[in-house]
């Protein structure tokens, strides 16, 4: 078995002979079962016994469980209690809310609450403006969910939403100092989500969209845009368009390709890839394909949804016709946002020489990277275990902080085309090759460089 990184890492408290030999013994089972130990701790020792904290990492709960009982199948050892580090991790909620002010006196809190407060609700009756300058708005973002296209879960509910938004919001703390908070609202219902957001948005700069399905999230995008006077960006759609556009740059530059000439087959045609499609066509790619479970999409099908007719308009311009491998042959890049193992490695193969392929499903992509690695010039995913993570957080939290400093009312696509461009050139020449196009989500210069490109400074 494959182990992975630490989202499947546990913490076995073992209770053992008072023999130290045995701490190898218990690394050895681990390593016999395919885990990886990544901590040893020897928390109590006694003429008795020993208590021995051991973490280490599984390639699934499955696994976790498989690891576990080969340790206490260990002589001289009983595991005596397993924690899952991510679980612990989430004990209570990942985020919090702190006060900016101090208040150690009543002297603080008559400034900070009544009577002082009142004053300041009062100018910003007079001049609703202030609200910008005297509140948190300024600094607020809603994170906004039904529950219904919960990462790769599908639909899970409000409830279960709640650690990713938690997530997301802990994200925009930490990359672009943003205020960010989960709503996760208990409706599925397009008109009762346009009207919950409405209701909320005087208190927030901004609206980040998050895990909605299609077709319902381009309705409820489209009619917030027109309602509000703040910006509304579904990051599933607009964050995904952006990283990948910014990592198709690179990669056309490793292998020496212009976006204006390359051939694209992208397969999906829900929310991100209709994103995909709609930004590739803006930075000036004149030939996409998409491609769904029924093959590709064209203009002459009259078969076609609402939403794949608007698609098709737009894309095939050869107007071909087939399956995903059929399609496939001779295209210079795949872009993969639908379902794992959707592309064969051999059929690389058929695509052009120094072939791009990103295959972006989660957890489990169209292709495993390392296969596909074999046959492509450039090979990119969703994951962090291997080169290449095409992840959402490169985009949002600097769109976000731009968005927010410029007090801008609207998302254009030119401030997504500018915010690729930004994330593309963070990678510098020197430092480009195929293993890395695109810089890791902990590079500084990241959200400084997006904000400031969202704000056209």
């Amino acid at each position: 078995m494959a182990a992975t990184p630490s989202s499947y890492s546990i913490t076995m408290r073992l209770h053992t002979a008072p023999d130290h030999g045995i701490v190898g013994a218990v690394a050895t089972a681990i390593a016999h079962a395919g885990g990886i130990v990544t901590a040893i701790d020897v928390a109590e020792s006694s003429h008795e016994r020993l208590v021995v904290d051991v973490t280490c990492s599984a390639s699934d709960a499955d696994h976790a469980t498989v690891v576990e009982a080969a340790v206490d199948a260990v002589d001289g050892v009983k595991v005596y209690k397993t924690s899952d580090r991510t679980f612990l991790l989430h004990l209570g909620g990942k985020i919090e809310v702190a006060s900016k002010v101090p208040l150690r006196n009543r002297d603080d809190l008559s400034m900070a609450y009544t009577p002082g407060v009142g004053r300041v609700s009062m100018a910003i009756a007079e001049h609703p403006e202030d609200v910008w300058r005297l509140t948190t708005k300024g600094n607020t973002v809603a994170v906004v969910t039904d529950g219904s296209a919960v990462l790769g879960l599908g639909n899970i509910g409000p409830g279960a939403a709640m650690p990713v938004m938690e997530g997301k919001a802990a994200l925009f703390k930490r990359f672009a100092n943003i205020d960010a908070w989960p709503i996760c609202l208990d409706t599925q219902d397009t008109d009762e989500i346009v009207r919950a957001v409405e209701l909320i948005a005087p208190g927030f700069g901004g609206i980040n969209l998050e895990d909605i399905a299609a077709p319902r999230c381009f309705e409820i995008e489209r009619r917030l845009r027109a309602s509000l006077d703040i910006p509304v960006f579904h990051d599933d759609q607009h964050g995904t368009a952006i990283v990948v556009l910014a990592a198709l740059t690179n990669a056309l530059r490793v292998v020496k390709k212009e976006l204006s000439a390359v051939r694209v087959v992208v397969s999906g045609g829900g929310a991100a890839g209709t994103a995909i499609v709609t930004l590739l066509l803006a930075a000036g790619v004149t030939d996409v394909v998409v491609v769904d479970r029924a093959g590709a999409l064209s203009a002459d099908d009259d078969t076609l949804s609402p939403v794949h007719v608007e698609l098709a308009a737009a894309t095939n311009p050869r107007r071909v016709t087939g399956d995903l491998h059929t399609v496939l042959s001779g295209a210079d890049v795949f872009i993969g946002v639908s379902a794992p193992g959707v592309l064969k490695p051999e059929w690389i193969q058929d695509m052009a020489p120094d072939a791009v392929v990103f295959a972006l499903a989660n957890p489990d992509p169209e292709v495993d990277p390392a296969e596909a690695d074999k046959y492509a010039a450039v090979v990119a995913s969703g994951r962090s275990d291997y080169p290449n993570q095409i992840n959402n957080v490169l985009a949002f939290p600097g769109v976000f902080r731009g968005l927010l400093d410029a007090r801008a009312s609207q998302v254009s696509i030119d401030m997504l085309l500018r915010a690729a461009d930004a994330i593309a050139h963070v990678v510098k020449d020197d430092e480009l090759n195929p293993n890395f196009i695109i810089p890791s989500v902990f590079h500084p210069d990241v959200p400084k460089a997006v904000a400031a490109a969202v704000r056209g400074s």
